[in-house]
């Protein structure tokens, strides 16, 4: 097996912002931050938006998560389309 080609697997945790629920678990993930645990060791930290403690499939809640502008960039890219087209719809039908 080739040496250095592999990443670091080392115990990270990973925290939801949303709900402020941590784990730790072993990933390869890079990360700058680090924080220490319940053990008094320090760790490196992912921040994640979405766990098992914020997902609606596994809560059984709905809840609305609009990072960096989601449903803005949605409406900007194919909003305007969508909108040309039920325009375009309205104006043969009232030709007809």
């Amino acid at each position: 097996m080739k040496s250095d080609i592999h990443p670091n697997y080392r115990p990270v945790v990973f925290s939801d912002t949303s709900t402020e629920f941590s784990f730790l678990t072993r990933s390869t993930i890079e990360t700058n931050e680090t924080i220490e645990w319940e053990d008094g060791q320090t760790y490196p930290l992912a921040k994640v938006e979405i766990s098992s403690a914020s997902h609606p499939f596994y809560t059984g809640t709905m809840r609305i998560v609009d990072t960096a502008g989601r449903v803005e960039r949605f409406e900007r890219r194919y909003g305007s389309r969508r909108k040309n087209k039920a325009a375009e719809a309205k104006a043969s039908s009232e030709e007809n």
